[in-house]
């Protein structure tokens, strides 16, 4: 039996399956990531921590993300998506927590600076460990329940969730945190716990996927090579784009550092709402994920191209604004690709395959975006924007 046909067989579950759940957990863990990585520096600057121990730490929950999302991902195939999100949601929950209180702790003790440094890679470390099953089997249950035409549009609404989360995190750092870089911490620890109740009660008990069959999806499988590729350029084009608009509101905007912060800030927030944009119109259109992928991938491409040539914060908003319309498209479309491409036994593993693709744009997109910002201002935005062009057009031998 073909693909098309296991992926059309979408059985019926008890009750109508909700995506509400899924995007309100997605939501406030975005929320609570984004509000670290906004916490991160004025917590080094209070500790004592140098900006390579800070990006050290953040690395390390990156590359323990790419390392568990496929485990995690298949553990799901096996023993069903309720156990093992639980599990990984209430692992993050516990971690995060923990690593709320030990930075709290330290900020108040003056602790020694390696005990410090070593204590967050750690806390990091761990929580991204657990983070990995959240999205991995967050794009396996969609795949379970939602037919193939629909996919696209249901992995936008997720996507619409964690791009709130990216706009309302930093957000609401801002606000609070002039007073307490602690209260923002704790505020957020919470949020999770509040998503793992939701999802203990609401997510269906009874499984709907197909069991592994025995024959493991391998990492190199051509039905996911493209997929896979586009996931990795996207999410490595973001990373940079993130990385290097503040050194590009300095170097060539030329503004104070006041000013500077604001600028990248804004540029930041507008991504985040025309990814929402993007995802709410994606939703209202009956395009197959194919077709998305290279509108989307087109349009973000020109965006970046845009970046070049910025000379006012104006521009450099109008082109992120573009840029991120563009990945709007591309992200929820590459998971429902995913999905579309292999059988029904072997929706996890699909799943936790992208997941790590694009966590390993997240750690390597900052590395690169940084080396070759320091070569030319502008080569950032041109290399990722040829990076998607290339991305978009390329196909896997058969």
């Amino acid at each position: 039996m073909s693909n098309l046909v296991n992926n059309e067989t979408v059985p019926q579950t008890d009750a109508p399956f909700s995506l509400k759940p899924l995007m309100f957990e997605t939501f406030v863990c975005t929320m609570a990531l984004m509000a670290f990585a906004a916490l991160a520096a004025p917590i080094a600057r209070v500790i004592g921590l140098e900006a390579w121990q800070l990006g050290t730490a953040m690395t390390v929950a990156g590359v323990a993300w790419v390392v568990m999302a496929r485990f995690w991902g298949k553990l799901s195939d096996r023993n069903g998506r309720r156990p093992v999100m639980l599990f990984g949601l209430a692992g993050f929950v516990i971690s995060y927590a923990l690593l709320a209180l030990f930075i709290d702790f330290a900020m108040q003790t003056a602790m020694v600076q390696g005990l410090a440094f070593v204590g967050i890679v750690i806390g990091r470390g761990i929580a991204g460990v657990f983070y990995a099953a959240v999205p991995a089997t967050s794009a396996a249950l969609v795949a379970d329940h939602i037919s193939p035409k629909q996919r696209a549009a249901a992995m936008a609404g997720i996507g619409a969730s964690s791009a709130a989360g990216m706009v309302i995190g930093p957000s609401f750092v801002g606000l609070i945190g002039p007073y307490s870089l602690s209260i923002p911490l704790y505020i957020t620890a919470v949020l999770p716990a509040i998503a793992l109740i939701v999802i203990w009660r609401v997510l269906p008990k009874r499984e709907h996927h197909v069991k592994p069959d025995g024959n493991s999806l391998k990492l190199n499988d051509m039905r996911l090579r493209w997929p896979v590729i586009v996931a990795f350029v996207a999410t490595f084009s973001v990373a940079v784009a993130q990385i290097t608009v503040g050194f590009f509101a300095l170097d060539r905007l030329l503004l104070e550092p006041a000013n500077t912060a604001r600028t990248a800030g804004v540029a930041l927030a507008i991504v985040g709402v025309t990814l929402i944009v993007a995802q709410i119109i994606l939703r209202k259109l009956d395009w197959q994920p194919r077709r998305l992928i290279k509108c989307g991938g087109i349009i973000a491409a020109a965006g970046f191209s845009c970046t070049i040539f910025a000379s006012t914060p104006l521009v450099l908003w109008f082109s992120y604004g573009v840029a991120g319309f563009g990945m709007g498209w591309v992200f929820p479309s590459v998971s429902a690709l995913a999905a579309n491409s292999v059988e029904a036994h072997e929706q996890g593993a699909a799943a936790g395959t992208i997941s790590a693709a694009q966590g390993l744009g997240v750690v390597v997109g900052p590395i690169v975006g940084t080396g070759v910002y320091s070569i030319d201002i502008g080569l950032p935005y041109g290399l990722i924007a040829v990076m998607l062009l290339l991305a978009i057009c390329w196909r896997p031998l058969k």
